[in-house]
C-alpha cells in the first residue's frame, strides 16, 4: 500500500521581518489524522509557523508543501513570494484557519459568515451550502443561532462560528491560532469541547495554544519552539511528563505558575 504524503509538510523554514529573523530553520510534519500543536512563549515564532503554512506570510528560505505538493517560488530571500496565484488559492481553501479573534464579520448574520467563502470563494450554489452550514453550526452547539448578528453572540459562540465556518469549507486540515486565548476560563472550555470533538473524528489539526493541558490532551506530537528554532518535539507523555532540556523544563514550570 502506497504510503500517503503528509497533508501539511513544512522544511527549513525561514522568516524574517527585517533584520528581525522569527523562523529559523524549522520544519514540522501532519500526516493524515494528526493533531500537532505548537508551544512556547510569546514571540517564539509560533504564529508566524502557522501563517506561513497557509500562505498568509511569505518565507525567504525552505519548502512549504500540501500533500506532497511544493510551494512553487518566484524570487529569492527577501523578494521571494509564491509564483503560482490558483495553487495559493488551492492550497488556502484546503487548510481553513481559525484566528485568535473570531474575525466574523458583523453585518451578516452566523449563518451568512459560514456560507460566505464557500459561495463566494468555492462558486457554490447557495441552496446546496445552506444546509451544511446549518449542520456545521449545530455541530459545534449553535444551531438555533443561525439568525443571529455576531454581536449577540458571546465570545465562546463566536469561536465556534469560527469553527463552524472553517469547517464548512471542508477543508483537508484545520489550523488553530490561539482559539481560547481571548475568551474567559468558562467560555475557553465550550471551545475545548469543539475541538476535541474533531480531534476524535480524526482531523488533521495544528494549533498553536497556550493552553499545556489541551496540547497534552489532544495532541500526536507536541513542538516547542524558542527563539524561532525547535528546541523538542514529540509525543505529549515525553514533552510534558520527561522533557530532556532545560529551556522547555523552564517553560513548562512557568505556566505551571501561571
Amino acid at each position: 500500500m502506497t504510503q500517503q504524503p503528509p497533508v501539511i509538510e513544512i522544511r527549513d523554514l525561514h522568516k524574517a521581518y527585517g533584520a528581525l529573523e522569527v523562523l529559523k530553520g524549522v520544519s514540522i510534519t501532519a500526516n493524515r489524522g494528526d493533531v500537532v500543536s505548537l508551544i512556547g512563549s510569546s514571540g517564539s515564532g509560533k504564529s508566524t509557523l502557522l501563517r506561513c503554512a497557509n500562505l498568509l506570510e511569505d518565507s525567504q528560505q525552505g519548502d512549504v508543501l500540501f500533500k506532497g505538493e511544493s510551494v512553487h517560488w518566484r524570487g529569492s530571500g527577501s523578494h521571494r513570494r509564491p509564483g503560482d496565484a490558483k495553487q495559493v488559492l488551492r492550497i488556502r481553501t484546503n487548510l481553513s484557519m481559525v484566528f485568535q479573534q473570531f474575525n466574523l464579520w458583523s453585518h451578516m448574520t452566523i449563518l451568512q459568515n459560514v456560507m460566505e467563502a464557500p459561495v463566494t470563494v468555492l462558486g457554490r450554489d447557495r441552496a446546496e451550502v445552506e444546509p451544511r452550514a446549518r449542520d456545521y453550526l449545530a455541530k459545534v452547539g449553535i444551531g438555533d443561532k443561525a439568525d443571529a448578528w455576531p454581536a449577540q453572540l458571546s465570545g465562546g459562540q463566536q469561536q465556534r462560528a469560527a469553527i463552524a465556518r472553517a469547517l464548512c469549507m471542508e477543508p483537508e486540515a484545520l489550523l488553530f491560532d490561539e482559539p481560547t486565548s481571548a475568551l474567559d476560563p468558562e467560555l475557553e472550555q465550550e471551545v475545548v469541547k469543539v475541538i476535541k470533538d474533531l480531534a476524535a473524528e480524526g482531523r488533521t489539526m495544528i494549533l498553536v495554544t497556550h493552553d499545556m493541558r489541551l496540547a497534552a490532551d489532544l495532541s500526536d506530537t507536541v513542538v516547542f519552539l524558542h527563539q524561532g528554532r525547535i528546541i523538542e518535539e514529540g509525543p505529549p507523555d515525553r514533552i510534558f511528563g520527561a522533557p530532556e532540556t532545560e529551556r522547555l523544563r523552564q517553560f513548562l514550570s512557568a505556566t505551571q505558575a501561571a
